[in-house]
């Protein structure tokens, strides 16, 4: 298996920035004819990507060219918000990309790669595939002329599915928030209106876990605080990262509530978070752990799917959870995009993220 990334920056969104970055990865993975290639286009492509692809699939002399616009790109060599550019990864010698098929009844269902614009996410769609991984398009709004490609050509329907044939992915997840509680028992709910767990008021339960400068309704940084809902079993559940994650919409001082972005019920357990780059850090670094953990030897590639709201923006100036990255596994190519929303298989499901890191390692089939 042979893999390698190219990125490319320029002033204008022309087809040529999609042809040195495929250019560039070909020349690192040293193949003259890749089976297949992910190709990443910042927003400046997202009226009109088709004479990018046309001159990436040129360049790589392939059609299996997939990929999708999105606010910024990146490889492990460098980031690009706010300018025209684009990342390509190669890969060949066995390993290239097909439109994901079902798995029979009781087989061991493939991790797929799964791409989405913002206005394609059907959260029907998104639960039926396999075990899904990847992102979602589109910046911070959600909104745009967002496109979606694979074998080549701009798919419609605004999403595809793939495998990843010849290759072996393990598929991480970090959620990056410091916990701010123990989890507790939810006890009233009404609506999205979170009223009361352990025994006292939802608001008083939150107000008491923050920072004295923050607990202050007026002074509460809502979009900074989540919700957890461990699952699995209970013990060290936080601690291993097995927990969705809610974001708190408002503190209402009125009923003492606090409105999260989620559905709850009585009897679940629950905590508060807090999103604070140190953490975000730390927990990159576990989760990479983790993945390095499962196997010996070391992998080929990363496709990697960071939030918008998790890049160099949230880490002042310098995209912390790609240097860690390449502090694990230095030397390894890796091509993904900031999206507005993370897609991965958790607690049985597939599963849409906000705030998060899904990475996927690709190693030689076995």
């Amino acid at each position: 298996m042979k893999a390698g990334s190219g990125l490319a920056q320029g002033r204008v969104a022309e087809p040529g920035l999609a042809r040195e970055a495929v250019r560039a990865a070909m020349q690192r993975a040293e193949l003259e004819h890749p089976q297949a290639v992910l190709l990443y286009l910042s927003a400046d492509f997202a009226d009109d990507p088709r004479p990018a692809l046309t001159a990436a699939a040129r360049a790589a002399g392939c059609l299996q060219v997939a990929g999708c616009t999105a606010a910024g790109v990146f490889t492990e060599q460098d980031w690009v918000l706010d300018a025209p550019a684009a990342a390509a990864l190669v890969l060949g010698d066995g390993v290239d990309l097909r439109p994901a098929r079902r798995q029979d009844e009781g087989a061991a269902a493939a991790a797929e790669l799964t791409l989405a614009a913002p206005n394609a996410l059907d959260m029907a769609w998104l639960a039926a595939g396999g075990r899904r991984f990847g992102g979602v398009s589109g910046d911070a709004t959600g909104q745009g002329p967002y496109s979606v490609w694979s074998g080549g050509r701009v798919q419609d329907g605004g999403r595809c599915e793939l495998d990843l044939a010849g290759a072996s992915l393990r598929v991480g997840v970090s959620q990056g928030v410091r916990p701010l509680s123990r989890p507790l028992p939810v006890e009233r709910v009404q609506g999205h209106d979170l009223q009361a767990l352990g025994g006292i008021e939802a608001l008083a339960s939150l107000v008491r876990e923050l920072p004295l400068s923050l607990r202050s309704p007026e002074r509460m940084p809502t979009h900074l605080i989540m919700a957890g809902l461990p699952y699995g079993e209970r013990e060290h559940a936080v601690e291993e990262g097995r927990f969705h994650l809610l974001p708190v919409v408002a503190a209402n001082p009125a009923d003492k509530s606090v409105t999260v972005a989620g559905r709850l019920a009585p009897g679940m357990d629950l905590f508060w978070a807090l999103r604070q780059p140190q953490a975000a850090e730390h927990d990159m670094d576990l989760m990479l752990a983790r993945l390095a953990g499962e196997r010996a030897d070391p992998p080929a590639f990363g496709l990697m799917f960071p939030c918008m709201g998790r890049g160099p923006y949230f880490y002042g100036g310098e995209d912390r959870d790609i240097l860690a990255l390449k502090r694990r596994f230095p030397g390894m190519p890796c091509a993904g995009f900031y999206g507005n929303g993370e897609i991965a298989h958790l607690d049985g499901g597939n599963r849409l993220l906000q705030y998060s890191v899904v990475l996927a390692l690709g190693y030689a089939d076995v």
